[in-house]
């Protein structure tokens, strides 16, 4: 206890020197929250008890053990995961994550009581929840395509559970009194080269208009659209891209953008995406993810594209514009240890880029002292960022850097 209180006085006479108050930087890490996504603890099995291959262009590789295998002691694991996250926090679940009380409910036939265990859950935590329609992994989604598929049928099912996604949104915002994020994204796509792009687009433009017609409190739910550049078995064309949903979310104003760090080209950085839409005053739904060549969704870690994200957001002062998720699985590592590594990663990433000295970066700048800018973003590098962080951690009862050993003496 006593060095980390005399690592802090030490960091915070540094941060001192460049302008940073660590004791507001603290407070302000208290306000931003981080959305721990659910489908970590089980490799985005759910509860359905259907048991459905994972499709979609979705894959969860590896076998390490501790899997958990069922409701009660997958929430058990959930409140072991927050034990170890410090600060505010959500948790973004799957409408798979479903309690159906062992009943046979599909996905057109979801309703609000279904996920009153995850709102006891979230009340005695004193978290918020978000929410993601389930639009893959299904019978009715073998083909690749969902709301944009040309049968009818198959768009009526995937619509009518779209629609009842949002209701279980506002129903969650409403009993929490803070706002549902309901995130959609689909899988539809083609494998080969196509001969009509326009139509399925078409066919997309009108499910979204359905599904989004209902007027529900923005107070309680707010919807976002997640685009993907290509996807296992949609790699020549997918249906929902990022300039579709672009044109969308500009042209209809229902809705939000989400970008998920995983859905570019891996030449493409989402940091360098931010202020274009912060520039027209767009909120943002951000999923963090970890890209390895391709789509990988590796575990999070503290890595130049997350640093650039969270200093991005701080430098346009965008923390209430831009909402923080994770997304990732990874079934090679502990579960329950990746997910706390992600979401500690993320929000060390945070308090990094709230510690960053921008307005002497930004000065720098406009007065065109470009040698200066740069030399002084390499010397912040080596600013003692680990005694803040640790700090923080105790504040909370939690261990620093050295969680790990502590995780493994309890489990």
């Amino acid at each position: 206890m006593k060095h980390i209180e005399r690592n802090y006085e030490i960091a915070k006479e540094t941060f001192k020197e460049y302008g940073i108050d660590t004791d507001v930087v603290l407070e302000k890490m208290d306000m931003i929250p981080v959305s721990i996504h659910c489908w970590q603890l089980d490799d985005l099995h759910g509860f359905e008890g259907f048991d459905y291959e994972l499709s979609g262009g979705i894959a969860v590789t590896g076998n390490a053990p501790c899997k958990v295998h069922d409701m009660t002691s997958y929430y058990a694991e959930m409140e072991r995961v927050l034990s170890y996250i410090p600060g505010k926090n959500r948790i973004a679940i799957h409408a798979m994550y479903l309690d159906n009380e062992g009943k046979n409910i599909d996905r057109d036939e979801i309703e609000p009581h279904h996920f009153d265990r995850w709102i006891a859950f979230a009340r005695k935590h004193g978290i918020g929840l978000d929410f993601n329609p389930s639009y893959f992994s299904h019978p009715k989604a073998t083909d690749g395509f969902t709301l944009s598929s040309i049968h009818e049928d198959i768009r009526r099912f995937w619509i009518e559970h779209g629609k009842r996604s949002r209701r279980i949104g506002g129903y969650i915002g409403k009993q929490l009194k803070d706002t549902c994020y309901t995130n959609h994204w689909i899988p539809d796509g083609y494998k080969d080269t196509c001969a009509d792009t326009l139509g399925p687009r078409l066919r997309l433009i009108e499910a979204l208009d359905e599904i989004f017609a209902e007027d529900i409190d923005r107070h309680y739910n707010v919807d976002s659209l997640e685009s993907k550049v290509f996807g296992l078995g949609s790699e020549s064309y997918v249906t929902g891209s990022h300039e579709f949903y672009t044109n969308y979310v500009m042209n209809r104003k229902n809705s939000i953008i989400c970008l998920d760090v995983g859905h570019y080209h891996p030449t493409e950085s989402v940091a360098a995406k931010l202020s274009s839409y912060l520039a027209f005053g767009q909120e943002i739904m951000l999923h963090v993810s970890r890209p390895v060549r391709w789509d990988s969704d590796h575990v999070v870690i503290l890595d130049e594209e997350t640093e650039n994200i969270m200093k991005e957001i701080k430098r346009a002062n965008a923390f209430d514009k831009v909402h923080i998720g994770l997304d990732f699985f990874d079934g090679t590592l502990d579960r329950s240890a990746a997910t706390i590594l992600g979401a500690r990663s993320a929000k060390l990433a945070i308090m990094k880029a709230l510690l960053e000295p921008s307005m002497l970066l930004q000065e720098a700048e406009l007065k065109e002292d470009f040698t200066k800018r740069i030399t002084l973003m390499e010397e912040i590098k080596s600013l003692p960022y680990s005694y803040v962080w640790d700090m923080y951690c105790d504040r909370y009862k939690m261990p620093g850097n050295d969680w790990y050993e502590s995780y493994i003496r309890e489990v």
